[in-house]
């Protein structure tokens, strides 16, 4: 259980963190960052839901984070497909780099989240 000052402090600065990882994926492409770096501090976001309201609100959310990861193996793999279609090299098409970078961001961010809670479940079982 948590103060009232945690939740209050972190319910500010939560949208703000999600905001920044946002920013950080979308203009990887640009400057330093990309999916993986933008996905690390969504994935803190999350964390920090957990830690200031329980474990329990996120706890429905698992396998929803666990399908996202596997879709996002899914799409890297056929994004690097299109390529091959088109007739040229694995990961040859111009123009998708801002889409993988959102893929990988998701996959990062929900893999990250579900490792922290299978750490959870083995440091505090049900």
């Amino acid at each position: 259980m948590t103060s009232r000052i945690v939740k209050t402090v972190s319910r500010t600065i939560i949208p703000f963190i999600f905001l920044f990882g946002i920013y950080i994926i979308i203009h990887g492409h640009l400057s330093p960052g990309g999916g993986f770096q933008g996905g690390v501090i969504m994935s803190m976001g999350v964390i920090l839901i957990i830690i200031s309201y329980g474990h329990d609100i996120i706890h429905n959310y698992t396998k929803s984070l666990s399908l996202i990861e596997t879709l996002g193996v899914a799409l890297f793999i056929f994004m690097g497909l299109i390529g091959i279609l088109i007739g040229k090299s694995f990961f040859s098409s111009i123009g998708t780099i801002w889409l993988l970078n959102i893929i990988i961001g998701l996959k990062v961010c929900s893999g990250i989240v579900l490792f922290y809670m299978l750490f959870i479940k083995w440091e505090h079982p049900p």
